[in-house]
């Protein structure tokens, strides 16, 4: 069971949404991958009331959604779009996304803090969307964000964790839950980050954008699971020289 704020979900996966090539395989990928949450933009999306287009074929009373404020450039149009979402009655939960370089579309350090503090005033569930940077990692944790979401590498981009040590360091520090958003690209990057210790991933592009999005999505699942299995049970420690995988005790010496 993974706890965010007061919100208790029983898959360590989010999916979003938005990116498939139509609702039907938007529908199947979301059943197949067992998430508890779905994300989406909130500009992107009518919030007029009773309007469910994006989720189109999802029955919306077995998932959280969580409205995220990307395309906000600064900490007020982040607030204004995460309160708009909510007088919507979407949601109090909020991914906080506030990009400050459109070339890697890394988030604008100073404005995310700024919108973060802001929204959590306001009584927001907060989860914020960061750079793999390990004392930005630690503000948003000591400012009381319930989540911080720091990326494997460039939103989109598939290149997987690209600063293994950043990230885990991140890990090792928090006392919240660390979702590790952006960049991932395959099940091995997301069982990879599962291993370091996250609590959760978020995926987007690396299944909407895959071959098979259905088959993707199943994968994820499962090796998030191996994953978290396998950072559980503890990885035997490296060692430089080879070690007998049979007892020697016993054995009759060479002849």
């Amino acid at each position: 069971m993974l706890k965010i704020g007061n919100i208790k979900l029983s898959s360590r996966l989010m999916l979003g949404t938005g990116k498939y090539e139509n609702h039907e395989v938007q529908k199947n990928a979301v059943a197949a991958s067992g998430t508890d949450v779905l994300t989406f933009a909130v500009r992107r999306m009518s919030l007029e009331e009773g309007s469910t287009d994006a989720f189109k074929g999802l029955d919306l009373e077995k998932f959280k959604l969580l409205p995220n404020t990307a395309g906000a450039a600064t900490a007020e149009e982040a607030v204004r779009t995460a309160k708009l979402a909510q007088a919507a009655g979407l949601c109090d939960m909020v991914k906080v996304e506030v990009i400050g370089c459109d070339k890697t579309l890394l988030p604008d350090p100073v404005e995310t803090l700024k919108a973060s503090e802001e929204l959590l005033k306001e009584g927001f569930t907060v989860l914020t969307y960061t750079s793999d940077d390990v004392v930005l990692a630690r503000k948003l944790e000591e400012m009381g964000c319930h989540a911080v979401m720091p990326a494997a590498s460039p939103i989109g981009s598939g290149l997987g964790i690209l600063n293994p040590y950043n990230l885990q360091r991140i890990i090792e520090q928090a006392q919240v839950p660390i979702i590790v958003d952006a960049g991932l690209g395959s099940p091995a990057d997301a069982a990879q980050a599962m291993e370091l210790g996250a609590d959760g991933i978020l995926l987007n592009s690396a299944v909407a954008k895959a071959g098979d999005p259905v088959k993707m999505a199943e994968a994820m699942k499962l090796a998030v699971h191996a994953g978290r299995y396998g950072f559980e049970a503890g990885r035997i420690e490296k060692a430089p020289l080879a070690s007998p995988s049979s007892p020697v005790e016993g054995v009759s010496p060479r002849t």
